[in-house]
């Protein structure tokens, strides 16, 4: 627990003791402590709608309430300086800051471990995203699910959940036969035999670069092999360049995978036969038209759902289930799926399924990633003047950098539609949030090394009672605030509250620096608190950087 948490949880403790010496309500009848941080400073460091939520169990005025828990809160005790009451009944404290000098010894000691939190106390928590068809370039969705994504996993393991990233390939589908017949029809053609494409093939350079390369180095071993074993070898070749493109592309944008989960693989394991026998067992299903059905109405879905069709094919509903039966089993105790906006209407029949087979709903949580609208010159970009296609992370990532691609997809909530400005995201101002953002960083560096130069360190000795003046104090509450906002994201599932915690750390940074001269060589000790205090908050910012995937560079 950091200073702050500790101070949160003596006021928490302090309110509680005031409401039981009050005699407004039991101990058991007092309900979790909620301490919010308002906008306006002028309101406080912390607030709480205590007053509110005891008025039925003390049957009176919210405001009344709060007048006896202020009378009842032991000042001292809580490191509060001052009280006030608010609105319908809101207690607004406003704390003795010198608590959060203390911060500065302890950020500075924990380093990149800073912002840590046992909020996850170790649960397992899958977090499956991206899984694109392995048969193209990414496309500007996946890389806002990619970002997203990977965030909200750097967030929960920041906040003690033992998290797996997790890749499920579309392996079993007619995508990758299109991509096996597409890849044999350009082989053909490359050793000037006539062989059609498929109807439904895949006419991409990379497609005839397949072709090409395996004309060069088999020369015509493959036009007399047995079918099969030709398809097999073109169906796994493609699979392989199709993946290891995908996998260069995501790791490039800083995005690794823990497991590469083949959809093959649950029918070669017997696990689809598996869940369907399961679901049969437990009456979960029935047959009419000789099509075998889930009773998914039984859960809330609109309808009944097909799972096995006349023919005896599968719907793609019946692998689904299956995959996340086996998560479930795997031992994760919450499932998140990252989804694109075109997967809204399949929420509901997945946790039908999840229900059906004995477990929680509420296990299962489905994040949305709505489109991304890109922008340059004032317009709405809709392809890529190079392919005259759909532009893909790959060419966004050459035009304007992975930092910007990681902090914009991140800033907004996914469920949100993103116009994606790519002038702005390479502009060198401060109208650029990733700009600065960074900036704060490098000046904080450019700021110790010229400190250095003058022999000053924030290291040793150091008098932080120097550190006083209301700029300073609101630098040191907003470094404090991480913990928090790490512990809140993780909660929400909500990443972009990371992002605006960088954005609002950088502006009091800029507000600081503005008005405060952080090194004075006639005053050595004062500098020396002030190097101390902006060394904590760099090692703040890189750490936020870090969770969202964006480089802290020391120089700009």
């Amino acid at each position: 627990m950091n200073t702050v948490e500790k101070v949160q949880a003596l006021l928490k403790e302090e309110i509680k003791q005031a409401v039981l010496a009050a005699g407004l309500a039991e101990e058991a009848q007092i309900p979790e402590v909620i301490l919010e941080t308002p906008k306006d400073k002028a309101h406080g460091d912390y607030a709480t709608n205590m007053a509110m939520q005891l008025a039925r169990i003390a049957k009176k005025a919210p405001r009344a309430i709060a007048d006896e828990i202020v009378a009842n809160v032991n000042k001292e005790r809580g490191s509060i300086e001052k009280i006030e009451i608010a609105g319908p009944g809101f207690i607004n404290f406003h704390m003795n800051n010198s608590y959060l000098l203390e911060l500065i010894p302890a950020v500075l000691s924990a380093g990149e471990e800073y912002g840590k939190t046992n909020t996850g106390n170790g649960k397992k928590v899958q977090n499956e995203f991206v899984s694109a068809n392995p048969t193209g370039s990414l496309h500007l969705g996946h890389a806002r699910g990619a970002a997203v994504g990977d965030t909200m996993c750097n967030i929960l393991a920041k906040a003690g959940y033992d998290i797996s990233r997790e890749y499920y390939i579309n392996d079993a589908g007619n995508q990758i036969h299109n991509l096996a017949t597409s890849i044999e029809a350009r082989y053909f053609q490359s050793l000037g035999l006539e062989k059609e494409m498929p109807e439904d093939g895949y006419h991409g350079q990379d497609i005839i670069g397949f072709g090409e390369d395996l004309a060069k180095n088999h020369g015509d071993k493959f036009v007399h092999a047995d079918d099969e074993e030709r398809y097999e070898f073109f169906r796994a070749y493609g699979l392989k360049r199709e993946l290891d493109k995908l996998k260069k592309d995501l790791g490039d944008f800083g995005v690794h995978f823990d497991v590469w989960y083949s959809e093959t693989s649950l029918y070669e394991t017997g696990k689809v036969k598996e869940v369907l026998e399961t679901l049969q067992e437990k009456g979960e299903t029935y047959e009419q038209d000789g099509a075998l059905w889930f009773r998914s109405t039984a859960y809330g879905d609109d309808k009944d759902r097909v799972l096995v069709k006349s023919d005896g094919s599968y719907t793609y509903l019946t692998p689904d289930i299956a995959y996340h039966h086996d998560k479930l089993k795997r031992g994760f105790e919450q499932l998140i799926n990252i989804w694109g906006a075109d997967h809204h209407g399949y929420i509901p029949r997945m946790k039908a399924a999840i229900q059906a087979l004995g477990y929680d709903k509420k296990q299962l949580h489905v994040q949305i990633i709505q489109m991304v609208n890109l922008f340059q010159n004032g317009e709405k970009v809709k392809m890529s003047k190079r392919t005259g296609k759909a532009v893909t992370l790959r060419e966004l990532m050459e035009e304007v950098g992975v930092d910007a691609m990681r902090y914009f997809f991140a800033m907004r909530s996914s469920d949100s539609h993103l116009d994606f400005d790519m002038d702005l995201a390479v502009s060198k101002s401060n109208e650029n949030p990733v700009y600065y953002v960074q900036y704060a960083h490098a000046r904080i560096c450019s700021i110790l090394r010229q400190g250095e130069e003058l022999g000053l360190s924030y290291d040793g000795e150091i008098d932080l009672s120097l550190i006083s003046s209301e700029k300073e104090m609101e630098l040191l509450k907003k470094v404090g605030e991480l913990p928090q906002a790490v512990s809140e994201a993780a909660e929400k599932l909500m990443p972009h509250r990371i992002t605006n915690y960088a954005f609002e750390l950088a502006a009091t940074l800029h507000s600081f620096y503005n008005a405060e001269k952080v090194l004075d060589e006639s005053n050595k000790e004062k500098s020396q608190a002030r190097l101390a205090l902006v060394k904590s908050v760099q090692i703040t910012l890189q750490n936020t950087l870090k969770l969202i995937g964006v480089s802290a560079p020391e120089r700009m």
